[in-house]
């Protein structure tokens, strides 16, 4: 099996087999990987067979000779197609051993797709994985609602939501890209003193890249953002990529409100995602974050970590 190294020459063909493969979504186009490339070392590589057909993708970047898959994105791991056999992806696996080997890579750091993200079942690096003796090094859980087969909200969500249905407040998709990265930054910084991975101009450019993947969507009061989440969309999937509410939104059931219309806006998807819910490489629950998921009927998915060493 032959490895490429990604270049702009295969940009094209990069995004297109990733539209076409089992478990490839939006952020692992080029459009998107490429937004923040001055911040990490591209080391995206493409795998062929002897009959010279592209197998699959590693979206990766490289820093002190290890390979990570991806820092930047929020999973990365190997990207196949529907006609892949288990057989190709052990020689993927068995190929990029030798290719490490032979550019002084030391080690693969593998952030697995999760399944609710996957067009066809796609396990099959999975195996490989356990055949090469990678080690799990980290497991997030991240919350999910089933929106064809829905759990009931608990008595306190299905309460706020009456309060927000008798406030009037309004749920739409929005282009207040600038007062929400405000009221978000906000909220991280008193909360967790952080601030937004992605700036309100990045979010800007990203929705433009975009528009059917990314939507900003927010409830308003008395024509106030009182809360917002940045939404990506997938095929089965959306995602809750930023969750912000302002004292105000809570007192009101802004954020149920905004839940309920996005069960109601999306019905034809499978999974609503609320994201993960721990801390510290996934050794520590956030206990608290986890029951509000709960809550609303969200259950648990993992997202796993492994390293491999060449």
């Amino acid at each position: 099996m032959l490895i490429k190294k990604f270049s702009q020459e295969y940009f094209s063909i990069w995004n297109e087999f990733v539209k076409n493969s089992k478990q490839g979504t939006f952020l692992l186009n080029r459009d998107y990987m490429d937004y923040h490339s001055e911040r990490f070392i591209d080391y995206s590589l493409m795998f062929y067979n002897e009959k010279d057909n592209l197998i699959a993708l590693l979206p990766a970047n490289i820093k002190d000779n290890i390979l990570y898959s991806h820092q930047g994105l929020s999973y990365g791991g190997l990207i196949y197609g529907k006609e892949a056999k288990t057989i190709d992806i052990l020689n993927c696996f068995q190929s990029l051993k030798d290719y490490a080997t032979q550019y002084n890579i030391k080690q693969l750091i593998y952030k697995r797709i999760p399944s609710v993200y996957y067009n066809y079942p796609a396990d099959e690096d999975l195996y490989a994985l356990f055949r090469n003796d990678a080690k799990l090094i980290r497991r997030d859980i991240g919350y999910v609602i089933d929106i064809q087969n829905q759990l009931k909200w608990n008595e306190l969500r299905k309460r706020c939501l009456k309060k927000a249905i008798k406030e009037n407040l309004i749920v739409k998709i929005s282009q207040d890209y600038r007062v929400y990265h405000d009221l978000l930054s906000h909220i991280l910084n008193i909360s967790h003193d952080t601030k937004p991975v992605h700036s309100a101009e990045e979010m800007e450019l990203l929705s433009s890249r975009f528009p059917d993947n990314i939507k900003l969507i927010c409830c308003y009061r008395n024509n106030q953002i009182v809360s917002g989440v940045l939404l990506f969309i997938e095929k089965n999937t959306i995602h809750t990529q930023y969750i912000a509410t302002s004292s105000e939104g809570k007192d009101f059931g802004a954020f149920e409100a905004i839940v309920n219309f996005l069960l109601n806006e999306f019905r034809d998807k499978k999974y609503l995602s609320f994201g993960i819910s721990t801390e510290n490489n996934g050794t520590h629950l956030n206990e608290g974050l986890a029951q509000q998921k709960e809550s609303f009927g969200a259950r648990g998915v993992c997202h796993d970590f492994y390293q491999l060493n060449f």
